[in-house]
């Protein structure tokens, strides 16, 4: 196995952990959000207001975290989310945009808020790890997301899990730019199974 440049390690060395909310102190939450930076390409000052934003989503019940963490525990992506329910933000924002059965697909959905790889260590397979973890087991009937609208690495993991578009070029207030909304039922298919990668709309 080849090594991750950058990342400190292999793909095969790199194990995937639960972050309960207890293991969100301050040095891993800034790492977590380090990451969040480089990986989205934002201003460093941009990391502490996300950080504040993460806190608060992990004093939700339905709170759930994972990390990728290489052979040293120095974290190399993360991905979170919650339930989603009316009265949140994002929730009432994309209930108002989505294009299609919104009791289907916000009524029983986990709301994946963020999932990150450093750029050093993107490409070898870490992010669907991190996104199959954080679906596995979950009762909910879908999983929904934005993310902003291009063609790259996110949008093809995305794909590749079963993600339909609910709605294109959303703009959220004080972002200028689009994002598309997405969602998948769960669980998600198998990586053996047929159609798992098809790329899927509406």
């Amino acid at each position: 196995m080849a090594e991750l440049p950058g990342a400190g390690g292999t793909a095969s060395t790199i194990v995937i952990v639960d972050v309960p909310r207890s293991d969100l102190s301050p040095p891993r939450l800034a790492e977590a959000m380090a990451i969040y930076v480089e990986a989205m390409g934002y201003p460093p000052a941009s990391g502490a207001q996300r950080g504040t934003h993460m806190l608060r989503h992990a004093g939700f019940d339905s709170f759930r975290c994972r990390a990728a963490l290489n052979a040293d525990g120095k974290m190399l992506g993360f991905g979170y989310g919650y339930t989603s329910l009316p009265g949140q933000w994002w929730h009432d924002l994309v209930l108002r945009a989505v294009d299609g059965d919104t009791a289907y697909w916000l009524g029983s959905a986990f709301e994946l808020s963020e999932l990150h790889v450093l750029p050093a260590a993107q490409g070898a397979g870490l992010g669907e790890r991190l996104l199959r973890s954080l679906a596995d087991g979950l009762p909910h009937r879908t999983m929904v997301l934005s993310t902003p609208e291009g063609e790259n690495r996110a949008w093809r993991l995305y794909r590749r899990l079963g993600f339909y578009d609910l709605a294109r070029n959303h703009l959220f207030p004080g972002d200028h730019r689009p994002f598309g909304v997405l969602g998948a039922r769960l669980p998600f298919p198998s990586p053996t199974e047929p159609g798992a990668g098809d790329q899927l709309s509406g």
